[in-house]
């Protein structure tokens, strides 16, 4: 099990320590990646020579690997010690980081990188075959965005129905929580959320939609209830989803200005179950730890493969001084400017 100020850094101060310039923040990503031993991602040799860098020279190919190389900082013209900063405050802060206010915290040229490197980060917060929900599990959906000018209420543009998931660890305790878009809220939609993210044999508790029926089929145990002819409201009746559906939208409201575009919402949701499914974790620095296991352990990702509608466009000449690749947060130590400015 990984221990905080071993295996990951516990705190901001502690992050400052361990990875002051970019060779300890590569030598990091190499213990990460290797630390079961080399393995070359072209043809899965296991023998390699040592050499300058972190970077290693496949002995079956005779490829040099770079320790970033097939990885979301596959080619990165980031300093390292800019993505670690920036994987620190979108994993440890409770409600995450927008791109505009990393763009101010960090001193990115344009908002674009900013954006971009959130959105690598956001592609690789679902782990591979991770655990589906099992148990007692609520599911509701609602509808998630920022409404465009036009029509109001459920046919608005830019909003977009979502499907949330969340189990039951205990009588009033709430588990992992589970949300996606979903098309529509019929049922071949519905039953493929709950063919990817509930185990077969969970108990599904539902409002009294038609849909889920079919949906649940003979897969899952259903327990509907019947909303309207209860005596209580929605949010009583099935708690856990539309608490976990007002923090997506307080969130959204909150942190990013209602500024998350339909077209990425699913990147934004990835974004909100990483860390809400780890809420009780002891230490932040954990969330940064499995970030970066993920990262290294992820196919590179294009800023071309992030847009939806990828156009090219001509490059402008960047002005000089004001844009161009981030600079590193490696400084020299300042000596109290603000005294020199009163002996000046």
């Amino acid at each position: 099990m990984p221990t905080a100020g071993v295996h990951y850094p516990s705190s901001y101060a502690d992050l400052l320590a361990w990875f002051p310039d970019d060779a300890a923040c590569l030598d990091y990503l190499e213990w990460l990646r290797w630390s079961q031993g080399f393995v070359c991602p072209h043809c899965t040799s296991k023998e390699c020579w040592v050499m300058g860098g972190g970077a290693r020279r496949c002995v079956g190919c005779r490829r040099r690997i770079s320790v970033t190389a097939r990885t979301i900082f596959d080619k990165t013209r980031t300093p390292l010690t800019v993505w670690f900063a920036a994987g620190w405050f979108l994993t440890t802060q409770k409600n995450g980081v927008s791109a505009l206010a990393l763009k101010q915290m960090l001193g990115f040229g344009s908002y674009q990188t900013a954006w971009a490197m959130l959105h690598r980060y956001r592609s690789v917060m679902v782990r591979p075959g991770r655990e589906r929900l099992h148990g007692y599990v609520e599911m509701d959906e609602s509808f998630l965005g920022a409404p465009k000018p036009g029509k109001r209420g459920r046919g608005a543009a830019g909003k977009v129905l979502i499907a949330i998931a969340i189990e039951h660890a205990g009588t009033t305790n709430l588990g992992r929580a589970r949300v996606g878009v979903v098309e529509n809220a019929r049922a071949p939609e519905l039953r493929r959320f709950l063919l990817e993210n509930v185990e077969p044999g969970a108990t599904l508790i539902t409002d009294g939609l038609r849909s889920y029926p079919t949906a649940v089929g003979t897969t899952y145990t259903h327990e509907p209830i019947n909303v309207k002819g209860s005596d209580q409201s929605a949010h009583e009746t099935l708690p856990g989803v539309h608490r976990v559906a007002s923090l997506i939208k307080r969130w959204q409201l909150g942190t990013h200005q209602t500024s998350i575009e339909a077209d990425h919402i699913t990147a934004y949701l990835n974004e909100f179950c990483f860390r809400f499914n780890r809420r009780h974790s002891r230490s932040r620095g954990m969330l940064f730890f499995r970030l970066m296991e993920l990262a290294v352990d992820a196919p590179p990702v294009t800023y071309r493969s992030l847009v939806v509608s990828p156009t090219v466009k001509k490059r402008r000449p960047s002005p000089p001084g004001s844009r161009g690749k981030p600079q590193s947060l490696v400084r020299t130590p300042v000596r109290r400017p603000w005294r020199a400015a009163e002996l000046g």
